[in-house]
């Protein structure tokens, strides 16, 4: 198979460095709630409102991308994360914890462009790299999952209020992702078949194989991040682990959501996108079982790990199905539409974990999940992907 162009190596690099943002927000958003937070219920809404941010910017970005193309797009949106970094550090200095969601809520319009990055390589390659050039991208999710809490820890104590040096050191890596962006150009395309409408987005919903993608990478993101979101809160502030042990299980958590990408492209040649989706099914159930057995740390990295897995084996075959639902010229208004689902959905999941981990107890909160995977179970068995 031929190498891949340097697109997919930049947009590689770049999620690298600017998806820490995330993994940083994952790990301390929760700890800088419970400093901060009026009420304990409270706590984990900076993590839900970065995904809330992001679902609300899914269809804007979408459109600016559309209008004026994913490069210039890409870097407006990566300027402007930088000096919302130093608002999100400037509000754990004066204590503001209202103003600390409002700047995560808007980090989440840098995810909504990091989330294009994966339409962005698929639209570098030939149809036949796609899967390649969708799981490559997402490596660079492997050094994000250090990056982001390695920052978080080094930064906690860089300045007087704790974790505001973290977001200033932030600030410096998307410095870098812009640097870095600028060597991205836009993919041309047919100027006919840019200038046509394409079809109604009614008609393109109607197949089956949009539904299958979206829900396998709708659920998928759900559950893996309604667990998530509730991990640091259930981990180091109600059972007492140390931030260490903490940050160490949500680092593997990330590394394993995004370390199978090395193997799915392969995983998928070999048995099929159906069964690998069906595969992350079955490590989404070994998760909850493993989490519902005990608190132990092992219990903790364990499921995580499965529930990383699982959300990588669902996502990527969700992303490699949608393309055979819409045509190039279709691509941003099914993608805004896709995306807008996933992080709604998982937005929702979010904003929930915090109140339903504290009422509930850890273990009722998995059994709530349970529901979630029976859907897109039923949409692979029914309609069969190839």
């Amino acid at each position: 198979m031929k190498s891949l162009p340097k697109n997919v190596w930049v947009l590689t690099l770049g999620l690298a460095l600017m998806m820490s943002a995330s993994s940083l927000v994952v790990f301390v958003g929760g700890l800088v709630g419970t400093m901060l937070a009026p009420s304990d219920n409270l706590a984990t809404l900076p993590v839900a409102a970065i995904i809330v941010g992001t679902a609300l910017a899914t269809v804007p970005v979408a459109l600016l991308m559309k209008r004026f193309g994913r490069r210039m797009t890409f870097l407006s949106i990566i300027a402007f994360s930088i000096l919302v970094s130093l608002l999100a550090a400037y509000s754990i200095h004066i204590q503001s914890f209202y103003l600390f969601c409002t700047s995560l809520a808007l980090i989440g319009i840098s995810v909504a462009s990091l989330n294009q990055f994966r339409f962005a390589a698929m639209e570098s390659v030939s149809s036949d790299q796609i899967p390649k050039a969708a799981s490559t991208v997402l490596l660079g999710g492997i050094a994000a999952a250090f990056i982001g809490p390695e920052i978080a820890v080094r930064g906690k104590e860089l300045l007087s209020a704790s974790f505001t040096g973290s977001f200033v050191l932030l600030a410096f890596l998307f410095v870098f992702g812009f640097i870095i962006l600028s060597f991205y150009q836009n993919v041309k395309i047919n100027k006919e078949e840019k200038d046509s409408p394409g079809r109604p987005l009614t008609n393109i919903i109607k197949q089956p194989i949009f539904w299958t993608a979206v829900l396998c990478a709708m659920m998928g993101y759900a559950v893996m991040s309604f667990i998530m979101t509730a991990t640091p809160v259930s981990m180091h502030v109600m059972d007492g682990h140390s931030l260490e042990d903490t940050k160490w299980v949500i680092q593997s958590h990330i590394v394993a959501m995004f370390l199978p990408s090395l193997i799915t492209a392969w995983i998928i040649n070999k048995i099929g996108v159906t069964k690998m989706m069906l595969t992350g099914i079955l490590a989404f159930a070994i998760c909850i079982g493993i989490a519902y057995s005990g608190h132990h740390v092992g219990h903790y990295w364990g499921s995580l790990v499965l529930l990383g897995i699982g959300w990588n084996f669902l996502f990527i075959g969700g992303t490699t199905l949608l393309p055979q639902a819409y045509h190039a010229n279709e691509r941003f208004k099914v993608q805004a539409l896709n995306e807008f689902m996933i992080f709604g959905t998982q937005a929702v999941a979010a904003l929930s974990a915090g109140l339903v981990v504290h009422s509930l107890g850890w273990e009722n909160m998995l059994i709530t999940t349970i529901p979630l995977l029976v859907i897109p179970l039923a949409a692979i068995l029914k309609n069969r992907p190839a």
